[in-house]
C-alpha cells in the first residue's frame, strides 16, 4: 500500500510564503511609517485580502509604494494557496488519505493471514476464494495495472516489491499464517520464497511454477507447496474426462453447495482433544461432522480412522459434515 502524505502538508509552502509575507509587511508599517505592532498587523490583512477597507492611518509615498508592493506579492500568494485548496479538493485528497488509513489500521490487525504475491489472473482468483472463504488477506503488487484494479475494489493491498524485506514486514510476516507466490516470474517467485522463509521458518508457502523446471527450486528455496498451472489444468482435464462424476462431487463437497463440505481441523498444542482418541474427544457423536481421515505430522495418513485412534499434536483432522457439524466438531479440537 503506497503511502500518502496528509493532504494538509500540500499547504506547506503556501502557509511559508504567507506568513513571510504578513512579517514583512508588518515589519515594513512599523519601519516606514511608525505605526503600532496591531495597526500593521490590521493593515497587513485588510491589504493582501483585497478587502477594500481605507487606511489605518494616512502614508506618504513610500508607504503607499510599499503597500503596492504588498499587494501584488501577497495577492498572489493568497492565490496560490486557492490553488492548492482547489487541487487538493478536485483530487480527492482527503477522500483517498481516510481510506488509506483505514487501510492501514486493518493490516495492522491482521493475524493470521495470508499474504498474497502478485495479482495477476491467479491471485484474483485465488482473492476471490478467499473471499468466498472468509480468509484474511493482504495483496502485495507494483504493477500499474494490477495497483488500479485492487484500488477500484477496496482491497487490503501493499504497493511494492514482494521481494523486499521491509514490504513483507509491513504485511506482517512474522504473524501470518502463509504465503502464496502468484506472480509470473518464476526468478521473482524464488526471491519471494526465499525472502519469505527467512522471516517466518513456520510460514506455509504456496508458490507458482510458470516452467515445470521451476518446481524444484522453489522447493529447494522453501515453498512448502509448488503448484504448476499447467500441470494442475491438464491434470483437471483428464480427471474431468475420465471420472467426471466423482470430480463434480469432490467439488459440490469442497464448496459446499449441498449443504455439505469438507473441513480440516489441527490438533494443536494444549487442546483438549491432544493425547485422546477419537472416541474420548468426542469427535465420534452423532451430531459431529465424519472423520474421514487423520494426517500426522510426518505425512502418514488414516483413512476412516477407528475410535480408539490416539490423536497427537499437530495432527490435521480431515471432517464431512454440514455446517453445524463441523462447527461441533471443531469446538471439541479446541
Amino acid at each position: 500500500m503506497r503511502r500518502l502524505e496528509h493532504p494538509l502538508r500540500r499547504f506547506r509552502l503556501a502557509a511559508i510564503l504567507l506568513g513571510i509575507v504578513v512579517a514583512v509587511g508588518v515589519g515594513g508599517y512599523m519601519l516606514i511609517n511608525g505605526w503600532s505592532l496591531l495597526d500593521s498587523f490590521y493593515m497587513v490583512i485588510i491589504t493582501i485580502s483585497t478587502v477594500g477597507y481605507t487606511e489605518v492611518h494616512p502614508q506618504g509615498w513610500p508607504g503607499r509604494l510599499f503597500t503596492s508592493g504588498l499587494i501584488v506579492v501577497g495577492v498572489g500568494t493568497m492565490l496560490y494557496g486557492f490553488g492548492v485548496f482547489a487541487e487538493t479538493l478536485a483530487d480527492n485528497a482527503f477522500g483517498r488519505y481516510r481510506r488509506e488509513r483505514q487501510l492501514q489500521r486493518n493490516l495492522e490487525a491482521l493475524s493470521d493471514h495470508f499474504i498474497i504475491c502478485g495479482y495477476g489472473r491467479i491471485g484474483t482468483q485465488v482473492v476471490a476464494e478467499f473471499e468466498a472463504h472468509r480468509v484474511p488477506y493482504v495483496v502485495i503488487d507494483q504493477t500499474d495495472e494490477a495497483l488500479e484494479r485492487i484500488r477500484a475494489e477496496g482491497r487490503l493491498h501493499i504497493e511494492g516489491d514482494a521481494s523486499k524485506e521491509d514490504i513483507l514486514k509491513q504485511a506482517g510476516i512474522e504473524r501470518a499464517r502463509g504465503l502464496i507466490s502468484a506472480v509470473d516470474s518464476d526468478e521473482r517467485a524464488v526471491y519471494i520464497v526465499l525472502a519469505a522463509r527467512a522471516f517466518n521458518p513456520n510460514l506455509y508457502i504456496v508458490a507458482r511454477a510458470g516452467r515445470p523446471d521451476s518446481i524444484r527450486r522453489l522447493e529447494l528455496a522453501g515453498a512448502t507447496r509448488t503448484i504448476s498451472p499447467y500441470v494442475m489444468a491438464g491434470h483437471r482435464m483428464a480427471e474431468l474426462a475420465i471420472r467426471p462424476a466423482m470430480v463434480e462431487l469432490l467439488d459440490t463437497l469442497h464448496h459446499g453447495e449441498a449443504g455439505i463440505g469438507v473441513e480440516e481441523m489441527v490438533v494443536e498444542s494444549g487442546t483438549k482433544a491432544a493425547g485422546k482418541t477419537l472416541d474420548e474427544a468426542g469427535l465420534l457423536s452423532p451430531d459431529g461432522a465424519k472423520v474421514l481421515a487423520v494426517r500426522r505430522l510426518d505425512g502418514t495418513v488414516i483413512t476412516n480412522p477407528p475410535a480408539a485412534t490416539r490423536l497427537e499434536d499437530g495432527d490435521l483432522v480431515i471432517g464431512l459434515g454440514t455446517e453445524d457439524q463441523l462447527f461441533a466438531t471443531a469446538s471439541r479440537l479446541r
